[in-house]
């Protein structure tokens, strides 16, 4: 005979709790506003802030790199700020995310809620801070147009597979975090480390088609980074560039093994996580 599993430890309270966390948008969606508005409370341009810091960032270094790679800055720094744009996305995903748990301490002991709407509250944050950066993709395109087709739409799948990895990714290392606290300083270091190794600021089809044979073999390394195609779902598309079928299988994949991953750590940790924290 089986033996049943305690209470709390099954795949089904696990999807149940993803269920009801997003059975309370309205909960999420307030709170995700909410913390936008107290970061910037009491300021003359709020939010604005956000696209300001960015787009300043972003502009500094790629008129830096584009002088340092000897690239034309109009095609160079449309480059760099949808990279930026996107990059921030999935950075505030991972390193929000390790800390998810722990910051809402309070609110996890206190409110009767499933954890996942800590998670929804900080993918939703992060999308209202992409939505208020694409402002500046906004500007870019008029002082640099695009050559966009009608390829452009694909951006919209591709941000809603970049939010649901950005789910399941602050979901597992949330969890894992509240229980191991050295795992949130190593992850904001291989952040740190894993944005000079994404094409944000130089250009992957540069070095794969440079003619020195030695630059070229080592750029495909970076074929095995995931960010890589996580940026160039969405990047290729609002830049009017050709689509690329492996991009979005490797994107697709990282998806599906991810959150069946973090099944198995709701499954398993879920209930200890109020515990931990």
């Amino acid at each position: 005979m089986a033996l049943a599993q305690p209470a709390g430890r099954t795949l089904a309270a696990a999807v149940a709790d993803l269920q009801r966390g997003w059975g309370q948008r309205s909960l999420w969606g307030h709170l995700g506003w909410q913390d936008i508005r107290q970061r910037y409370r009491r300021s003359v341009l709020g939010p604005v802030w956000i696209t300001i810091s960015m787009a300043v960032t972003a502009v500094a270094l790629g008129i830096l790199y584009s002088g340092l790679f000897d690239i034309e800055l109009s095609r160079f720094l449309p480059h760099v700020l949808v990279g930026f744009i996107v990059w921030n996305f999935v950075s505030g995903c991972i390193t929000e995310g390790s800390e998810v748990f722990i910051a809402n301490e309070g609110l996890i002991k206190h409110l009767p809620a499933p954890l996942s709407v800590h998670v929804y509250r900080l993918v939703w944050r992060q999308a209202l801070f992409f939505a208020h950066n694409m402002i500046v993709y906004l500007v870019m395109l008029l002082v640099f147009p695009q050559p966009l087709r009608w390829t452009v739409l694909a951006a919209v799948p591709a941000f809603l597979l970049l939010a649901l990895n950005g789910a399941w990714a602050s979901l597992a290392i949330g969890v894992i975090t509240a229980r191991f606290r050295d795992i949130l300083p190593i992850t904001q270091s291989v952040v740190q480390l894993a944005f000079f190794l994404t094409p944000i600021v130089w250009v992957y089809d540069d070095l794969i088609n440079s003619p020195n044979p030695a630059i070229a073999e080592r750029a495909r390394l970076a074929e095995f980074n995931p960010f890589l195609h996580f940026v160039e779902i969405i990047r290729r598309p609002l830049l009017g560039q050709d689509q690329q079928l492996r991009y979005w299988v490797v994107v697709l994949a990282i998806t599906v093994v991810g959150w069946a991953f973090t099944m198995l750590v709701m499954r398993r940790y879920r209930s200890r996580v109020s515990y931990w924290v």
